[in-house]
C-alpha cells in the first residue's frame, strides 16, 4: 500500500505541474497539441489559435492546479490523521 501512496502523490504533483505550466504558459501547450494532431493530420503546422482558446487552456491549467492541490493537501491531513493511530499500535 505504501507504494500506492507515494505514486498518488508523484501524479498529484506532476499535475500540479502540468497545471502550473498551462496557466502561465499555454503556448507550450498549443504547439504540444499542434504535434500530436500533425501525426495523424495534414497541415496541423498551419492551424491558428484564437484567444478564446488559450484563455480556456489557462483555466484548465488553473483547473488542474486547484484539483492536485487539493489532492495533496487531502493527502496530508489523512497521513496527519493516520500518523498518531500507526505508531500507537495494538496494546490489546
Amino acid at each position: 500500500m505504501m507504494g500506492s501512496q507515494k505514486n498518488r502523490k508523484l501524479s498529484a504533483a506532476v499535475v500540479l505541474v502540468q497545471g502550473v505550466v498551462t496557466a502561465l504558459f499555454p503556448q507550450i501547450s498549443v504547439k504540444l497539441i499542434k504535434r500530436m494532431i500533425g501525426k495523424n493530420f495534414e497541415n496541423a503546422s498551419q492551424l491558428t489559435v484564437k484567444p478564446a482558446y488559450r484563455r480556456q487552456l489557462r483555466a484548465v491549467g488553473v483547473g488542474m492546479v486547484a484539483a492536485a492541490g487539493t489532492d495533496l493537501l487531502l493527502q496530508s491531513a489523512e497521513e496527519a490523521d493516520d500518523g498518531p493511530a500507526a505508531t500507537g499500535g495494538d496494546s490489546e
